[in-house]
């Protein structure tokens, strides 16, 4: 179990150092998560030589202990929200037009992807 925390803080260390020292616009996170797939889309051509972690289902375990107790990651988000009430309703109607924004052009992307995703499933 140990080792499996330790491939996921791996991950996303790589991710921060290559998105820090890199420059890139994009959060270190979402490049440990990429690094993170590939490795677990490579797991079976090179099952003999990576760790027994990524063969007998512990990374996946320990992922869904993590992924069950989400909720309590976004607690210091929260404070630091209430913290600054004062810059949101400074802000309000940008932030509110935003998150209108943000979310009808994801509800977009999804039914775009689907659709596609869907006529390349028909056509196999």
């Amino acid at each position: 179990m140990i080792t499996a925390f330790a491939v996921l803080l791996f991950c996303q260390l790589s991710g921060e150092v290559t998105a820090r020292l890199g420059g890139l616009p994009v959060p270190g996170p979402v490049i440990g998560m990429l690094l993170l797939l590939a490795i677990l889309l490579a797991r079976d051509p090179l099952v003999r030589v990576l760790p027994v972690v990524f063969r007998d289902g512990t990374l996946e375990s320990v992922a869904l202990g993590l992924l069950a107790h989400l909720s309590l990651l976004f607690v210091p988000a929260g404070v630091g929200v209430i913290q600054r009430l004062d810059v949101i309703g400074a802000n309000g109607i940008a932030i509110a037009v935003a998150l209108a924004g943000s979310t009808i052009i994801g509800l977009f992307a999804s039914v775009w992807t689907f659709r596609v995703l869907s006529r390349i499933g028909r056509e196999r």
